[in-house]
């Protein structure tokens, strides 16, 4: 996945505004962090992650000039989307892209996670498909 966080940042590392503080990380240090991070919530916590491209700009757009801004825009735009086309072209094996095993979104009465295997579709259990329900009714109004 850190192919898309790193075609972001070479995309993007021409225009990086050069350190007034050369001590600290550099602004292309913080850049390359930032995208590697977005990249990285996006493979392991997409549906908590409603505006990835947006989320990624806003960490980011300090450290270029305003007049390049909307170029930087639409560079994470086309790269966080192809991203998230990759991720959903991924086989659900019941493995995420790190091999971690997936878990169903809800939880239980007790407020633990719930451990079962998510179906594919929306991320949710067999026993709490109803809460996918819901949310695509909250989606809809």
């Amino acid at each position: 996945m850190y192919r898309f966080s790193r075609a972001i940042y070479r995309d993007l590392a021409g225009d990086i505004i050069e350190d007034a503080h050369p001590g600290q990380s550099s602004n292309h240090e913080r850049v390359l962090r930032a995208c590697e991070a977005a990249i990285e919530r996006l493979a392991t916590d997409r549906h908590y992650f409603a505006h990835p491209a947006r989320t990624l700009f806003a960490d980011i757009r300090w450290y270029f000039p305003m007049n390049v801004q909307p170029r930087v825009l639409r560079v994470i735009e086309c790269y966080l989307a192809c991203a998230d086309n990759a991720l959903r072209q991924q086989p659900q094996n019941g493995y995420d892209v790190y091999g971690n095993p997936l878990h169903c979104r809800a939880t239980t009465r007790k407020g633990a996670p719930c451990q079962r295997m998510p179906l594919p579709a929306n991320g949710y259990c067999p026993s709490h498909q109803h809460l996918a329900e819901t949310e695509e009714e909250l989606l809809a109004a």
